[in-house]
C-alpha cells in the first residue's frame, strides 16, 4: 500500500506537510495524491476511534454482531440480499465472509430490544435469509489496531526494605 495511505490510516490528523517531511516529498504532491485518493473513492472517510466505555453517555447505544446464513440468488449471489441488510439504518457495518456463516452484520440500537426487534421483525424474515447467530457485544478492548484500555494505576502502596 502507498506509503500515504500508511500514514492517513494510522492518523488521519498527520498534516500534508507532517506526511511531506516523513517522506521527503513536496507538500503540493502529498496534496495532489491525497486529493486523487479522496476523487477516486480509495479514501473514503477520515474518523476518530472513541473508547465508548469513557464516555459518560446514558444514551450508550448496544452493539451487535450477527452472522447471517443465506441462500444466494441466481445470477447474483449474495450482493443483492446484503445490499438489502446493509440500507438498513441500524447496520454499521456488514461483510461477506468465508466459513460456517455467509455474512457477518454489525448492528446499532439504544438498547436490547431494538437490536432483538430488528432482528426479529426486519433480518430473520427476510426472504433467503436461512439463518442467524446474534452476538452482543459486552466490552471492546481494541478497535482498528488500537487498544481502548487505559492502563489502570497501581494502587498499592510501594513496600521497599
Amino acid at each position: 500500500m502507498d506509503e500515504i495511505l500508511e500514514i492517513l490510516e494510522k492518523d488521519a490528523r498527520v498534516s500534508v506537510e507532517e506526511i511531506a517531511k516523513m517522506l521527503k516529498k513536496k507538500p503540493a504532491d502529498v496534496r495532489k495524491k491525497i486529493a486523487q485518493y479522496e476523487k477516486d473513492g480509495i479514501i473514503i472517510a477520515y474518523k476518530a476511534v472513541i473508547n465508548r466505555e469513557l464516555v459518560k453517555d446514558k444514551n450508550a447505544e448496544v452493539r451487535a454482531i450477527i452472522e447471517v446464513n443465506l441462500v444466494p440468488q441466481k445470477d447474483l449471489g449474495f450482493d443483492k440480499i446484503a445490499e438489502r441488510i446493509y440500507s438498513f439504518p441500524e447496520v454499521s457495518g456488514c461483510f461477506l465472509v468465508s466459513g460456517t456463516y455467509d455474512l457477518l452484520v454489525f448492528v446499532r440500537g439504544k438498547d436490547l430490544h431494538t437490536v432483538a426487534r430488528f432482528v426479529s421483525e426486519k433480518l430473520s424474515p427476510m426472504e433467503h435469509v436461512r439463518g442467524v447467530v446474534t452476538h452482543f457485544l459486552l466490552k471492546k478492548y481494541k478497535e482498528d489496531g488500537i487498544m481502548l484500555k487505559q492502563k489502570d494505576e497501581d494502587k498499592r502502596i510501594a513496600i521497599s526494605y
